[in-house]
Parts: C-alpha cells; structure tokens; sequence
C-alpha cells in the first residue's frame, strides 16, 4: 500500500492524501474520514520521508559518529539525540568507523535520505589535506554540516568545539607550576582534537623551559577498552624513562597510568600524579579517583542544536562556538 493507492481507493488526489497526513486543516471533513477510512482499513504507516517531501522538511537530521562505543562519542550522540526530541526532530544515527573512504559514504547516504542537516561528531571527520576534507564540502553544498568538537572553514559549515589547545596547556601549566617537570604524555590519536591537545602540551613545557619534552610524548595504537594492557605499556616506557607526572588526552590512558603505578607500588598522587581528559564517568571508578579535563560536551551539544535551528531557520548564525574547559581535581592531584 501506497500514497498512491490510497488516492485511488479514496477517489482524491495525491496533494490531498498528503494533506491528511500532514495535518493540514485545508481538507473538508468528509474527505478527510473518507482517506482516514482507507488508512486504517489497510494499516497503512506513512514512510517519513514520504510524508517529510511533502513539507519540505523531514523533521530529521543525520548523525554520523565513528565508534558508538567510545565514551565520548556516546555521550556526545545522547546529548544531541535529547535536543532534538526536545525540539521536535528526529535523528538518523550512522557508525562509520575511522576509514576515510566509508565515512564519505556514509555522508552520501545520510544526504540521499533528504535530511535537514547532519552532525559530524568528533574531530576524526577532519582531514589534514584538502582533498580528505572534499567530502565535507560536496555535502555542505546541499545541507548544513555540523561539526561537533572540530573546526573546519568552509560555507554552510558550523563549528562548535573546545579549544583543547589553551584547554591541555592549562592542565600542563598547573603541573609544572606544582614542580612537576618530568611529565609524561600519552595519546592515541591524530585527529583534529588529539592534534591540538598535543600541541597544547609541547607549548606549555616549552613554556617552562624543559628541552627534553619530545621524548615525553608516547602514542598508545592499542585498544581503550584494555586498561591493564595500558599499564603494561606504561610499565615499558618507565623501563627507560623517569617521571613523576601523567598527562593523558582521554581518561582510559590516565587510569591505565593509575594502575601502573599501583603495580609499581607507586603512591598517588604522592609519587605520581595523573590528569586525564574529557571528565567521563571512568574518572570516579578508580581509586584514587581521576583528575580530568572536562570539555564542556553538554554545553557543546545545546550550543549546536540551538545553532542548527537558527540555521534552519534562516537566521544569520556564528560558523564558530568555542568553549574552554577547565581541570576538574580529584584524588589523583594535590595542586
């Protein structure tokens, strides 16, 4: 059963079935009963889209993420998911994975479902060269692109991110300024944000004039769910290197730094102290408990549904919203 059947069986016009399932108080009564009459008698469930074309809006909006299971990622999508229910829209979720090639098709086909606008959640959408970044602007060319904790310039493009620059050179700063001069950092990403973090640290040990920080910075390539491989990573870098301090740009490599050290035998934050970043909920499920960066990702999240709706709306809105994010202490700090 179609919209075009029920024209038929109903003795109206298309425009007029559409009509009726819109809402539309320009059908007389009687022709609405009688379209209503076929709908039910045949269980009919009006496609979305369908009915979406009808009103030049589907009311619904793409959202593409790479790993649902990330923490981050997940939260992230939940915020954003709560917003638009909120507001009255409705969302398509698709997990692209990290492989170039599949997150662009996967943009082509959120674009082929005729959606208001799509979401990019996380740095991994934004490439380094022009043409990795193609992609994302072939799609802005037919609807609004949201960056969730990425910048990228382009038209028809919305950023809305943490400067994780300042933010990580803050966090290095009020350890070094606590005398703590032999920190390690540990990442295990390149994208936008893990790029900008790392360079946030560089600056801050510059800054403080320690020369040897280059080889401070290890990139972990193994998986965040496995925290005790983590410390046994951990574990061979203090083979050969001496410190007292643990930067960590996401929260399972700092724990994973924790539990080192409570191998080691190493007392925190007395011998060792460990800041992790995005502030999710692994930060109170160790002992001692996590100091982390919090991001802001709630904020983030209200500050792009409220930008894509003035968007949607035809209002002149920024292209940029940049939130500063602040070290939340736990037991894992005494500075």
């Amino acid at each position: 059963m179609t919209i075009y059947d029920i024209s038929s069986k109903a003795g109206v016009s298309i425009a007029t079935v559409s009509r009726v399932l819109n809402g539309s108080d320009k059908v007389r009564p009687a022709t609405r009963k009688r379209v209503m009459d076929i709908i039910e008698q045949y269980d009919y469930t009006p496609n979305v889209f369908a009915r979406g074309m009808g009103l030049h809006s589907l009311q619904t909006i793409g959202i593409l993420c790479a790993d649902s299971s990330d923490l981050f990622l997940a939260k992230a999508v939940f915020y954003l998911e709560q917003e638009l229910q909120a507001n009255g829209y409705e969302s398509l979720l698709c997990c692209t994975g990290y492989n170039t090639d599949i997150k662009k098709n996967y943009l082509d086909l959120i674009v082929s479902k005729k959606v208001d606008a799509i979401i990019l959640v996380g740095s991994h959408f934004i490439g380094t060269t022009e043409e990795e970044n193609q992609y994302i602007k072939d799609a802005s060319a037919q609807v609004p692109i949201m960056l969730l904790n990425a910048s990228f310039d382009h038209p028809n493009v919305y950023s809305i991110f943490c400067d994780d620059y300042a933010t990580m050179f803050e966090a290095a700063s009020s350890m070094l300024d606590a005398g703590i001069r032999d920190i390690l950092y540990l990442y295990n990403s390149d994208s936008y944000s893990g790029i900008k973090k790392q360079k946030g640290f560089q600056a801050a040990m510059q800054g403080h004039g320690v020369a040897d920080y280059e080889k401070r910075v290890f990139f972990y390539e193994g998986s965040l769910e496995q925290m005790s491989e983590i410390a046994d990573f951990v574990g061979q870098i203090a083979q050969e290197t001496t410190f007292h301090g643990i930067l960590a740009s996401e929260d399972a490599l700092a724990i994973g730094g924790i539990k080192y050290a409570q191998r080691a035998g190493i007392p925190i934050p007395q011998g060792l102290s460990v800041i992790g970043y995005n502030n999710s909920m692994l930060t109170t499920c160790c002992t001692p408990e996590l100091s982390s960066v919090d991001n802001c990702l709630k904020n983030q999240t209200h500050q792009l549904i409220q930008t894509l709706l003035g968007v949607l709306a035809g209002e002149g809105m920024p292209t940029k919203s940049i939130f500063s994010g602040k070290l939340v202490k736990r037991g894992t700090t005494s500075f």
